[in-house]
């Protein structure tokens, strides 16, 4: 530890005494600042014991920052449908899939919205609207992408008024109930789907409904569907894992 000390130069008649200037006084050697340098004789420039280990943790901190910066710039999000377009998406099925007000939406025919690439490890964000009767739902690491189902690909369900409220919306058809009932009919919804390794997790509008391990199904593309009423989607971003 230092800390400073002011010295004062010699005064003579008729002047007022000036400062010279501020030097250091080191807890661990009686040295001015000056002798980090060697600049004075019979002084010498810290050694390893006195200053060589702290610069080197400051060089392992700075190469871990520098590499987990690297990490997070990989992990970036990519924007799946920004509202403007249906480019990214391969369609299957007749649903009358068409943009409006920065969304997609349809209200009549059945289908999917496929990406064109699979996923394995990633966290999902959307938003989604439907109405009362709507039935859809975001289905994720699709086994066969011309033929989607929920036998061959996670369905994480938005579908309020299903028959068998076992997997109503939040939960994954067949493999876990959701954590509570939220209605989403008639509002705009959030959705946060996470799947790393065997573990899927779904968070909607904030609440967590589903954290369940199931390893099925590894790797596969993602699809938002169309069944019944009212079905809108928008803000539909990806970020690998």
């Amino acid at each position: 530890m230092c800390w400073p000390r002011r010295r004062s130069l010699p005064t003579t008649p008729g002047r007022r005494r000036r400062s010279s200037g501020i030097s250091y006084i080191c807890a661990t050697a009686e040295r001015s600042w000056r002798s980090m340098s060697g600049g004075e004789r019979g002084q010498h420039a810290l050694g390893p014991a006195e200053g060589g280990e702290p610069m080197k943790r400051v060089v392992v901190m700075l190469v871990v920052a520098l590499a987990s910066y690297a990490v997070v710039s990989a992990q970036s999000w990519t924007t799946l449908f920004d509202g403007s377009t249906l480019d990214g998406w391969n369609q299957i099925g007749d649903a009358n899939w068409r943009l409006a007000d920065g969304a997609v939406e349809a209200d009549s025919g059945a289908g999917f919205l496929v990406t064109p690439r699979p996923y394995g490890d990633f966290e999902l964000t959307l938003e989604f609207w439907g109405d009362e009767p709507a039935n859809s739902g975001i289905f994720i690491r699709c086994a066969d992408p011309t033929t989607v189902t929920d036998r061959n690909s996670y369905e994480v369900n938005i579908y309020d008024t299903r028959a068998d409220q076992t997997y109503r919306t939040g939960g994954i058809v067949h493999i876990a109930s959701p954590s509570g009932v939220v209605n989403t009919g008639g509002q705009w919804n959030s959705y946060q789907i996470t799947a790393r390794g065997s573990r899927l997790q779904v968070t909607l509008n904030g609440q967590e409904m589903v954290d369940v391990e199931d390893s099925q199904f590894a790797s596969g593309p993602i699809a938002l569907q169309y069944g019944a009423g009212v079905v809108k989607f928008r803000n539909v971003r990806v970020r690998e894992l």
